[in-house]
């Protein structure tokens, strides 16, 4: 099967990118992504997720301005950390012929986690965009580890995840060639490498 990418935009919604680490940053991130994406015609999958206090249809629920799906592109709308469980997400990216996916978005430790790691086990390679996730801001004291430190953490865990059979990247935006998606896949010819 040929090389497929597709862009994942997770929970960039109102109510959680107001709590965001570096939320101008990383939706400046993803804005450029897209962008590129869509200019390569790589198809862009929103995930909306839904829950207590992000009811469907509140100003908090909806995705930020910068970030909104175009009007041919996919939602997934999910309830758990999941993007995979209950949704329709595996149709849909099977549907567009997707091999790889390329996961930004919010949080770092939960929703990108989990999402990334059961794209693995759905048999898609991986490009966790190292700049382009983040997690809450919250304070120096108590268990939870900085943002910053979150960030780097997963970011290094997937530069040295082992998953057999499927290619795992850690890459910044800028070396995110969607005009060459080759590039994603073997650039260095390594898999779980890092720049």
């Amino acid at each position: 099967m040929p090389h497929s990418p597709a862009l994942l935009v997770i929970d960039m919604q109102n109510s959680l990118v107001a709590i965001a680490h570096r939320a101008a940053e990383t939706v400046a991130v993803i804005a450029g992504l897209r962008e590129r994406a869509r200019a390569a015609g790589v198809p862009v999958v929103t995930i909306q997720h839904r829950g207590n206090g992000m009811e469907a249809g509140t100003e908090g629920w909806q995705i930020v301005p910068d970030l909104a799906p175009a009007t041919d592109e996919q939602v997934v709308h999910k309830t758990s950390a999941d993007s995979f469980l209950d949704t329709h997400l595996d149709k849909t990216l099977t549907a567009l012929g997707v091999t790889e996916v390329v996961v930004t978005g919010f949080a770092t430790e939960i929703c990108v986690d989990t999402t990334a790691r059961q794209a693995l086990s759905h048999r898609y390679d991986v490009v966790l965009v190292a700049d382009g996730h983040t997690t809450s801001v919250r304070p120096d004291s108590g268990d939870y580890v900085r943002p910053g430190q979150s960030i780097a953490h997963h970011n290094e865990i997937y530069r040295h995840i082992d998953f057999p059979g499927r290619s795992i990247r850690v890459l910044p935006a800028s070396e995110v060639d969607f005009a060459d998606p080759s590039v994603l896949r073997a650039r260095d010819g390594a898999v779980g490498a890092s720049p």
